[in-house]
């Protein structure tokens, strides 16, 4: 399958519009369900087949990273890699029981030397900062010359943030990240305008938290702040009524595409542990932003939906 593409802002990367978000595959250890081996390698094999190029991880993330590199390091040339740094490290790598993200060099550099064993591989194309500190954090940490560094030896060939407000505009103002990952989906148009201006700003961007998690309640494990803006979100689309405007595609393919009908938004990610639902994002992605009335006509309901 062949499916649209977009270039990453000044990185000159050319990424699928659909990438897969690795957060899915993290399992018990980060208040995941069990994923099996046979389930991992399926998944990500799929990922690839489907021609899927953009896959985006975390230390952060249980057991994503040593997944992608126990089942699709082999086929490394093929996607766009993706991580995360300033994320806690502990001999019991349990995430559940780590302190605080911190951005100092030394941690950085932690992140993607562990990164890179992990995933079996010699380079990450993007590292993004995790947790979206402030400007004056970033500097006093003095985080982004140990970025550069890497760049420089070529463990990374990108700087990205994975970022969110209040701090983005600030993020932004820096010019000095290539990628901006940031949240924005049909029920959290919060960061709508940001988009505009990271692309603006020259930079690739990148959608999260966008598609799945509304769809289906969140489990009664998750800590409660991740748990009830979830189950919100979950109420207030199903109040919504969408079946009347999808026309027979699923909730799933409608929401997709309202993402991708952003003018500016590169690229989106979505996680499953499931081939099957892989197998139909990438065949919604392929048929690209939704038709202009349409769109229209779930933005606007949606925005009542959220303003109640």
């Amino acid at each position: 399958m062949t499916l649209p593409t977009a270039t990453l802002g000044r990185t000159g990367l050319q990424a699928t519009r659909l990438g897969y978000g690795a957060m899915e595959l993290r399992g018990p250890r980060a208040w995941g369900r069990p994923v099996t081996d046979d389930e991992a390698r399926t998944v990500l094999n799929t990922v690839l087949d489907s021609g899927v190029n953009l896959i985006d991880t975390s230390p952060d993330y249980g057991d994503a990273e040593e997944h992608i590199g126990r089942w699709i390091s082999h086929r490394r040339d093929e996607f766009i890699l993706s991580s995360k740094c300033g994320c806690p490290l502990a001999a019991d790598g349990d995430p559940r029981t780590l302190p605080p993200h911190v951005h100092t060099r030394a941690n950085v550099r932690a992140c993607v030397e562990q990164s890179l064993r992990r995933m079996r591989t010699d380079h990450l194309d993007i590292l993004m900062v995790h947790m979206s500190p402030s400007a004056g954090v970033l500097r006093a940490e003095d985080t982004i010359a140990e970025m550069l560094a890497l760049r420089d030896e070529g463990a990374i060939r990108f700087t990205g943030m994975s970022g969110d407000l209040p701090h983005l505009p600030e993020q932004i103002a820096m010019g000095v990240f290539d990628v901006f990952l940031l949240p924005y989906s049909a029920l959290d148009r919060s960061h709508e305008e940001l988009v505009t201006a990271a692309a603006a700003a020259g930079a690739g961007t990148i959608a999260r938290g966008s598609v799945a998690r509304p769809l289906v309640a969140p489990p009664e494990v998750l800590p409660e702040p991740i748990r009830r803006p979830l189950a919100d979100r979950h109420a207030r689309l199903a109040a919504a009524r969408l079946d009347e405007l999808a026309d027979g595609a699923s909730k799933m393919e409608l929401l997709l595409r309202f993402i991708l009908s952003h003018r500016d938004l590169h690229s989106v990610i979505v996680g499953s542990t499931r081939a099957a639902h892989v197998r139909a994002n990438a065949a919604a992605a392929q048929k690209g932003p939704l038709p202009a009335e349409v769109y229209a006509a779930l933005r606007d309901r949606l925005s009542v939906i959220m303003s109640d």
